[in-house]
């Protein structure tokens, strides 16, 4: 058997919001932000370490 769903108000939905996760902190200003600087993306595979028949020997080929 299924129990009743329980429906809440408007006002009792953001209680229970403020509740669970409490006072938003407060809106930072345009002043305060940082600008972000878009960077390269990392290699796929690092450089091998001590060589490539070394590199070979680790990766199993």
């Amino acid at each position: 058997m299924s129990e009743p769903v329980a429906s809440f108000t408007d006002e009792e939905c953001a209680f229970l919001r403020h509740v669970r996760f409490g006072e938003l902190p407060p809106r930072t200003s345009p002043e305060e932000r940082a600008e972000s600087t878009e960077t390269d993306s990392r290699p796929y595979r690092p450089d091998p370490a001590g060589g490539e028949s070394e590199w070979h020997l680790r990766a199993g080929g």
